[in-house]
């Protein structure tokens, strides 16, 4: 009984670690395209040049 409860926990795991890491890929593919946006359509300062889009 012990050995099938710990083989479902391991199976658990690792099924929850999964979802996190893919959920993880997701999240840093929609930060890289906003930042590539942000890159791209960044605003234009007073004396013409182009101004970081970010603040620090």
């Amino acid at each position: 009984m012990v050995p099938l409860l710990l083989v479902l926990l391991l199976i658990l795991i690792l099924a929850g670690a999964g979802f996190a890491l893919k959920a993880l890929w997701w999240i840093a593919i929609i930060v890289l395209v906003l930042w590539l946006i942000g890159f791209v359509v960044r605003p234009t300062s007073s004396g013409g040049r182009r101004g970081r889009w970010y603040r620090w």
